[in-house]
């Protein structure tokens, strides 16, 4: 038994909804959508459900092998889904970089961004990039990553006359990171590491990343959107480090969404008529949220784009 919440709110959804429920009735055809992490847990689903609504997916894995295993898997029940798979470590910038220059050789065209795949809790380590892996899997990968599609994506928008989404995956444990939001000058300390606030600190910059590129969208006139997305309380994989994970998991297993109900607000970000021009906003069970303080902070934002884009210099 569980107690995931039946009532609805403003955009007449709910925590219980699935993902096939808040995209019922949108006919994505013609759309391209990149999901990141899609071969599992949530990410899997958001694939098969865009795909399900005629979305041309395009998977970015780590492992091709896997990658393929789950496009077969959605073909077999969709005959006619579209899905092409790629490989990608975001955690790498190089590979992000190498990700990006064949996307776009390809000329595919990109009207949805779901920045999905990401890490929890792992114990202190660096990326090859020498950044703490979560604040580099989670964030910084993804940062790179949407720089370098954005001209791809503004490319489409003026072509096809359709708005442009990024969805970016968050959590409510934005709120519990460490108590400065983000640690500039201690990003690599591993001394003062704490494996569940260095998440939630990436977490954090997740949503300060829509709202300062919400800003710049704003700013310069382009009709893209970028939002913030909080899935709820799912049992999937992020969770295997064990440890506090294992604890946290057990405590709130009676609140714990399905994997349908998790996917649900990515899909409703990414696809549903309600969101249309809606923009640097945090999401959660398919309705307008309120994140943090920090969160809702222009100048941090500012100051996490610049960081961030001295941490993502060529060299």
């Amino acid at each position: 038994m569980t107690w995931i919440s039946i009532f609805t709110g403003k955009s007449g959804f709910a925590a219980s909804s699935t993902a096939e429920d808040v995209t019922k009735g949108v006919d994505g055809t013609g759309l391209t959508a990149i999901v990141t992490g899609a071969t599992s847990g949530i990410g899997l689903e958001t694939a098969r459900v865009l795909a399900l609504r005629g979305v041309h997916v395009v998977m970015p894995v780590r492992n091709m092998e896997s990658g393929k295993k789950v496009k077969e898997s959605i073909v077999e029940k969709i005959p006619n889904a579209k899905i092409d798979v790629m490989e990608l470590d975001i955690s790498s910038q190089e590979s992000v970089r190498q990700f990006a220059s064949q996307y776009c050789s390809k000329g595919y065209p990109l009207n949805i961004l779901i920045l999905n795949a990401g890490i929890m809790s792992p114990p202190f380590s660096l990326s090859k990039d020498n950044i703490e892996l979560q604040f580099a899997t989670n964030h910084v990968g993804n940062f790179l990553l949407t720089n370098l599609l954005l001209d791809t994506m503004k490319k489409t928008v003026k072509e096809s006359g359709k708005e442009g989404r990024i969805a970016i995956l968050s959590s409510e444990i934005h709120r519990m990171t460490y108590k400065e939001g983000i640690r500039f000058d201690k990003i690599n300390d591993e001394k003062s590491y704490s494996a569940f606030s260095a998440y939630g600190q990436s977490k954090l910059a997740n949503v300060l990343h829509a709202k300062e590129l919400t800003r710049r969208f704003q700013e310069e006139g382009v009709k893209i959107t970028a939002n913030a997305v909080h899935p709820g309380v799912i049992a999937t994989n992020l969770a295997r480090n064990g440890g506090f994970n294992a604890f946290f998991y057990g405590v709130f297993n009676r609140i714990l969404k399905n994997i349908p109900q998790g996917t649900a607000t990515t899909c409703y970000v990414a696809l549903n008529p309600q969101v249309e021009g809606v923009s640097g906003e945090y999401f959660a069970d398919s309705n307008l949220g309120k994140a943090s303080k920090h969160a809702q902070d222009a100048e941090l934002a500012k100051k996490l784009w610049d960081f961030s884009m001295n941490l993502t210099k060529s060299n």
